[in-house]
C-alpha cells in the first residue's frame, strides 16, 4: 500500500522525477533503479515519478517501462507514491501505457500534453479524459508548453478537473498569473514542475513539487516547503536563495544529462545516456561542479564525470 493520499496532497508533497539507470552496456539497470529509488525516499521524497522525460521515456520501450514500474514499486511502494508517466502524443498508445502501469502496480499516472502534433484544446480534453477513463488510477496532468508546443488553457484545466480521477497538475508553464487563476478555478492539487519556481508557486497555492533537483537536495526542498507551510517565509526564502546555484546549474543543459553526471559523482546508480542525449563536455562538467558546490551539494570525486 502507498502512503495515505488526501485530496489536498494526492501524491504527497515532495516528489522527484527519477532518472532511469542503465548498465554500462546501455541496458536497463533494475537493481540500480531500486537502489536509487530507496536512496531518494530515504532522503525525504514522498513519491517518485518514473518513465517521465527525466526517465528518458522517449528512448525506453514499453516493456522496459513496465519492468521499471514494477521494480520501483517493489523497492519503495510501501512507503512512497510511485507515479508512472503514461503520456505520449498518441492517445491509443497512452492508453496502453496507462493500463500497463496499472498492472505493474503504479499508484498514479502522469499524463503530459501531447507534443509535436499540436492538438487543439478539445483534442487535449478528449486525450486526457481517455487516459483517466483507462484505469482506476488517479491522474496528474503535466502542462509543459515549452516541450509540447501547446499549453493546457485554464478553461480546459477546469473542464478536466471535473473528472473524478484527474486530481492534480504538474505546472511547468512558467506563468504565475495563469497558475493563480487555474488553481483557484480548478481546485486541482498543484505541483511545481519548474524547480526555480517551487517557492513562488507555493505562494499562489501549489501543494508541492515534482522536482529534478530532488535527486540531490530533497531534504532542503522539504525544509523549504515546511518553512512555508509553517508561515516562516523568511526561512523559506533563505533556503530558496541558497539553492539558486543548484536550480541554475542543473538546467544549463538538458536536465537528465546533468542529473546522471551528478548522481555518478556521488556514487549513485545512473549509468550512461541513450542517444540523442550525450554526456557533459569537460567544460560543462566543471561548471556543474562549481554550481552544485555553490549550492551546498557534496560531491565525492573532485569532478563530475564527462564523456
Amino acid at each position: 500500500m502507498a502512503p495515505t493520499s488526501t485530496p489536498q496532497t494526492p501524491f504527497g508533497r515532495v516528489l522527484t522525477a527519477m532518472v532511469t539507470p542503465f548498465a554500462a552496456d546501455g541496458e536497463l539497470d533494475l537493481d540500480g533503479a531500486q537502489r536509487l529509488a530507496a536512496h531518494l525516499v530515504d532522503a525525504g521524497n514522498d513519491g517518485l515519478v518514473v518513465n517521465g522525460t527525466t526517465g528518458e521515456s522517449p528512448t525506453t520501450t514499453d516493456a522496459e517501462k513496465a519492468r521499471l514500474v514494477r521494480a520501483v514499486v517493489e523497492a519503495v511502494g510501501d512507503r512512497a507514491f510511485v507515479v508512472a508517466g503514461a503520456g505520449t502524443n498518441d492517445t491509443r498508445h497512452s492508453l496502453e501505457l496507462a493500463r500497463a502501469a496499472a498492472q505493474a502496480g503504479a499508484h498514479g499516472l502522469l499524463a503530459v500534453t501531447p507534443y509535436y502534433n499540436k492538438p487543439p484544446q478539445e483534442g487535449l480534453y478528449r486525450h486526457f479524459t481517455a487516459i483517466a477513463d483507462a484505469t482506476d488510477l488517479p491522474v496528474m496532468l503535466y502542462d509543459i508548453p515549452g516541450r509540447s508546443g501547446v499549453p493546457i488553457n485554464t478553461e480546459t484545466i477546469v473542464r478536466l478537473a471535473e473528472h473524478p480521477r484527474i486530481v492534480a497538475n504538474k505546472d511547468a508553464k512558467g506563468d504565475l498569473g495563469r497558475a493563480s487563476w487555474a488553481i483557484a478555478a480548478s481546485g486541482l492539487a498543484w505541483y511545481s514542475g519548474d524547480d526555480m519556481l517551487n517557492l513562488p508557486l507555493l505562494s499562489v497555492g501549489a501543494v508541492g513539487f515534482v522536482s529534478v533537483v530532488g535527486h540531490l537536495v530533497a531534504p532542503e526542498l522539504r525544509a523549504m516547503l515546511e518553512a512555508h507551510l509553517s508561515g516562516d517565509v523568511t526561512k523559506a526564502t533563505e533556503i530558496h536563495q541558497k539553492l539558486l546555484p543548484v536550480f541554475t546549474g542543473m538546467f544549463r543543459t538538458q536536465g537528465v544529462i546533468t542529473t546522471k553526471a551528478a548522481l555518478m559523482s556521488q556514487g549513485l546508480p545512473a549509468g550512461p545516456l541513450r542517444l540523442p542525449l550525450v554526456e557533459l563536455t569537460e567544460e560543462e562538467a566543471a561548471q556543474l561542479h562549481r554550481d552544485l558546490t555553490a549550492g551546498g551539494v557534496q560531491l565525492t570525486p573532485a569532478a563530475v564525470p564527462t564523456a
